[in-house]
């Protein structure tokens, strides 16, 4: 797993430690450790199988690891973006993105955040009518309008054209600007655009 940031204080104030994970008696995290700061982007690579999925979730603390420590975790929001785009079919969109907030501005928020992500004219839409880069861009939509001190982001640009990724990049920097941003991606173009 290679980890690359684009920080400018390197004040550890999110730290795992000595992260181990088996899952069926397999060794998927052995003994990683990590520091991240407050706020910056951090890219993590690396082959695929190697446990990035695995590491994020329990940075989320989604899944336990069988040893180590999660420290500075707790009492921060943290907003995820999984893999899959986890839109609930029997919602339309601007559902999708409200069932997640709440105050009297929520729908107000969604809006402004399917504006954000291109998606201006598709509120009343169900995810089964939408493509897969517009159900990618979705789930970005709602992880902003959700909000957070720690952004982690699993592949979130997958299905997207380059102009669009290009666009959507610049988007997911702006948003989680003065926050801890960590993505997990493939592609060494990503790569570049996130941390440049």
């Amino acid at each position: 797993m290679i980890f690359k940031f684009n920080v400018e204080d390197f004040k550890a104030s999110y730290v795992l430690k000595d992260i181990t994970k088996k899952f069926n008696g397999n060794v998927v995290l052995d003994n990683i450790s990590l520091e991240m700061p407050e706020k910056g982007i951090l890219v993590i690579s690396g082959y695929s199988g190697i446990g990035k999925t695995t590491f994020l979730r329990i940075m989320a603390n989604l899944i336990a690891p069988d040893s180590g420590e999660r420290i500075g975790f707790d009492n921060k929001r943290i907003a995820y973006l999984f893999q899959e785009d986890r839109l609930l079919p029997w919602f339309d969109l601007l559902k999708n993105i409200t069932c997640v907030l709440q105050g009297e501005d929520k729908e107000q928020k969604a809006k402004y955040w399917l504006d954000q992500v291109g998606l201006a004219n598709q509120y009343a839409k169900y995810p089964s009518e939408l493509s897969g880069g517009m159900k990618r861009r979705a789930a970005l939509a709602r992880m902003f309008a959700f909000g957070g001190d720690l952004y982690i982001l699993d592949e979130p640009f997958k299905g997207l054209d380059k102009e669009l990724k290009d666009r959507i990049i610049e988007i997911t920097k702006n948003a989680c600007k003065g926050k801890m941003l960590v993505v997990v991606t493939h592609d060494k173009q990503e790569e570049d655009l996130l941390l440049k």
